[in-house]
């Protein structure tokens, strides 16, 4: 018997994710050095995912 597609291990479904985590975000924004400690979490800009 075949398995489902939608059974499949993880590894082989691997895609490039577009929506970063919140502290994904502050990682991108310190390295560019757009926000330091102490500034706020909430309310981060948009960012683009690092290539």
């Amino acid at each position: 018997m075949s398995m489902h597609r939608s059974l499949k291990s993880a590894s082989k479904i691997a895609a490039k994710r577009n929506v970063l985590k919140r502290y994904e975000r502050v990682d991108v924004l310190r390295a560019k050095g757009d926000w330091k400690p102490g500034d706020k979490v909430y309310g981060l800009r948009k960012t683009n995912p690092p290539t």
